[in-house]
């Protein structure tokens, strides 16, 4: 489907430079990322251990932020399934005239994350106009390619969120190269619903977070149909960026470890937990709405805690959807 997709074999991320390895949480990430004595490629079956190994460790002993810096790109990018990375494919595109979606793109750009200071320091504007640029020319490219398209379910454009989206990649990515692959796989593989033109995977998980909300918290739930809200009124921007939109970034990037490790559909309960943390608050407030006009600031290790207590309460056919929302069609409806 995509020049990024995963073949029977993929190489290594590269090991960065002057890596220090100080703790044992620092060295179990590194011998899973960067195995000693591994071939240049590692086979489905060696990346596949790597994804449950990677996935243990962001549960039980997750990376602190200094940390991170030296392990989470390449985290990302074996989790996604984007450790290849054609430059020359890239610099195509992105030196390519401006699309008909340039002016949208360009009128959101600068609103991206506005009041993060180290997100402005690191990404510039420019390179967040340039992805966003290159992933609707090579959307574009392979709509025209009737080869493609029994194996393209989705087409794509440029849509809402997808600045707010893009943001992460380019922030922990060491190149804007390698934050396009890694935006590029995680929008046309984990979920693609979420950018269709009608935001289909985010309207259906916001009705799951209604049914969700009903199961674990139904105090909670009746309070604010009595309010008349619904998940679309309150939740709607945190359900669209995967919390991206919501305060501290690094907060987000630590959440954004456990979604890309067991599904970003989980996002679902990772918003309930942040309404659960406020329940107090928002049960004695006379119109909540002011207080979940803007969400509290992310505490990403406690909301993840109580995202796995909610999945244990959840029943395993509502579980499924909330998995599979993001990419599988009509999912609700069966």
């Amino acid at each position: 489907m995509s020049s990024n997709s995963a073949s029977s074999s993929s190489p290594d991320p590269p090991h960065p430079k002057n890596l220090t390895i100080s703790t044992p949480r620092t060295t179990a990430f590194a011998s899973i990322i960067w195995p000693t004595g591994s071939a240049a490629r590692r086979t489905e079956a060696e990346i596949d251990q790597a994804h449950k190994s990677l996935r243990r460790l962001i549960l039980t002993d997750p990376y602190d932020e200094t940390e991170a810096t030296q392990l989470r790109a390449s985290t990302w990018k074996i989790l996604l399934g984007s450790l290849e990375c054609p430059a020359a494919y890239y610099f195509d595109l992105a030196s390519r005239p401006q699309s008909t979606w340039y002016p949208k793109i360009r009128n959101d750009t600068f609103r991206t994350l506005a009041t993060d200071s180290t997100f402005k320091q690191r990404v510039h504007e420019d390179m967040l106009v340039r992805l966003l640029e290159s992933f609707v020319w090579r959307s574009h490219d392979l709509s025209e390619n009737p080869l493609d398209a029994t194996e393209r379910p989705y087409d794509f454009t440029y849509v809402q969120g997808m600045n707010v989206l893009a943001a992460p990649f380019l922030y922990t990515m060491p190149s804007e190269l390698e934050a396009f692959y890694a935006f590029t796989r995680f929008i046309e593989f984990h979920c693609p619903l979420y950018v269709q033109p009608t935001l289909e995977g985010v309207h259906r998980g916001l009705k799951l977070l209604d049914e969700c909300l009903k199961i674990v918290d139904r105090e909670l739930f009746d309070y604010l149909r009595s309010k008349n809200l619904a998940a679309e009124i309150y939740a709607f921007p945190s359900v669209l960026t995967f919390c991206a939109c919501t305060e501290p970034l690094d907060q987000v990037l630590q959440l954004w470890d456990y979604l890309l490790a067991f599904g970003v559909g989980l996002n679902v309960l990772c918003v309930i937990s942040q309404l659960y943390m406020m329940r107090d608050r928002v049960l004695a407030h006379p119109s909540p709405m002011a207080l979940l006009r803007k969400f509290p600031t992310l505490e990403a290790r406690e909301v993840i805690m109580l995202t796995n207590v909610f999945i244990r309460d959840i029943p395993k056919s509502l579980y499924d959807k909330i998995v599979r929302h993001p990419f599988e069609s009509h999912i609700i409806d069966k």
